[in-house]
């Protein structure tokens, strides 16, 4: 394999033990000429550099499996893995990795920001991207195209999942809100959607603040809070801001019912036992019990020591249902794979139902999960930190209920 990710992420902390432990021997990858390339683009620095040594652990896992069992095509397969730190980056390394290194595709990225640079290329260059952590709704609208598929799920597939079950416990209608926003392109369209829920279901917005990314202290926003009042404080915030949000309100000891429309589990493992709570959406997490997803589980711990969280299983599975398209295609080529992935082709990504790519947008049909933080007192270790409650949608509903709206932004042939 090769890799250029920062002398950083390989020296610290597990998930750099990890990367080191997989690292091959890059002069005699590059001599080979019947390898498979696949590029691996995820920030490992910064405020969402915590969830990306995830998405690495996972893809790496992925690449370990599909060589094991004969590769793709009999051919074996080369992750080249880069860091994207911030969109300027992510763009020149995408262009990168397609011209210099001749990836066959791209997977990767958690922020939507850097999400849409990579996808401006790969549509340019015309080589497929599989966004496995970016959930802007506008990645699957206005900026759609051919070449830019999501395993990951939109914004409005995450309010809806948590949303679904708030209105549950009756914390909407005629409900006081108060949420927090990360100030750039995914909290601005989550907050978006948000409000969208809110006024559809009778609830009421009374306070709304846009919180910097490199922002470590929530006190003003937590007297802010106090002082509102409301019945019900939200999460729009991403990475670790979301780690020193409800660490830092658990020891405010602020009366109000929190939650989250936006959620890691990885985040929430960070803020500490007893300290996180209320109700999040996921759109995978390491409790649900299928087959291939206890499969997945025990792999990933084996190898790790710990169990994977959510942004391991987008890299994961994008890596494997690459890798099985492929397969199926009998040819790594990238437009071929485009067309291959938008004609309903069926993959299992770990959940009761198989999940497809709709051809209207190129994301990914899927179930998603919302869970509950477990009191501390019952939680068995330090991973135990919440109870599933259950898919939406529920078995037996049309999984296209869940999809982001067919509104016309995206104006891609379907």
């Amino acid at each position: 394999m090769i890799h250029r990710v920062s002398r950083r992420s390989l020296i610290k902390g597990a998930a750099g033990a990890a990367l080191l432990g997989g690292v091959g021997m890059p002069a005699i990858s590059r001599a080979q000429s019947d390898v498979i390339r696949i590029g691996h683009l995820t920030p490992l620095t910064g405020f969402l550099g915590p969830v990306g040594e995830y998405a690495v652990m996972g893809v790496k896992l992925a690449a370990e499996e599909v060589n094991a069992a004969g590769g793709i095509m009999g051919r074996k397969v080369e992750l080249v893995l880069e860091d994207s730190v911030n969109p300027q980056t992510a763009s020149s390394k995408a262009e990168r990795l397609v011209e210099r290194d001749k990836v066959s595709m791209i997977i990767g990225e958690i922020s939507s920001a850097s999400g849409l640079a990579i996808g401006q290329v790969a549509n340019r260059l015309k080589t497929v991207f599989i966004n496995t952590g970016c959930n802007s709704d506008a990645l699957r609208g206005a900026n759609c195209n051919p070449f830019m598929f999501h395993i990951e799920a939109a914004n409005s597939m995450y309010v809806e999942t948590a949303g679904n079950y708030f209105l549950r416990e009756n914390l909407v209608k005629g409900k006081k809100w108060f949420t927090l926003t990360a100030d750039y392109a995914f909290g601005h369209d989550l907050s978006r959607v948000a409000r969208g829920f809110l006024q559809k279901h009778g609830g009421t917005l009374v306070g709304d603040e846009l919180v910097p990314t490199d922002a470590t202290d929530f006190s003003p926003y937590l007297l802010k809070i106090r002082q509102a009042r409301p019945d019900v404080v939200a999460s729009n915030l991403a990475g670790n801001q979301i780690t020193n949000f409800i660490k830092q309100y658990a020891e405010y000891g602020l009366p109000f019912p929190i939650g989250g429309f936006g959620f890691d589990t990885v985040v929430a493992w960070g803020a500490g036992k007893g300290n996180f709570a209320g109700i999040w959406p996921l759109p995978w997490h390491h409790l649900v019990d299928t087959p291939s997803s206890r499969k997945f589980v025990e792999a990933f711990t084996k190898k790790y020591g710990k169990p994977p969280e959510n942004q391991s299983w987008g890299d994961y599975h994008a890596f494997k249902l690459t890798a099985q398209a492929m397969n199926e295609m009998k040819s790594n080529e990238s437009v071929k794979l485009s067309e291959h992935l938008r004609k309903g082709a069926k993959f299992d990504i770990g959940k009761s139902r198989e999940g497809y790519f709709r051809p209207y947008d190129n994301q990914m049909i899927m179930e998603m999960y919302a869970v509950r933080a477990k009191e501390a007192s019952k939680q068995k270790d330090q991973w135990d930190i919440y109870e599933a409650l259950g898919t939406v949608p529920a078995p037996g509903e049309d999984l296209e209920v869940l999809a982001p709206p067919k509104d016309g932004a995206c104006k891609m042939p379907a």
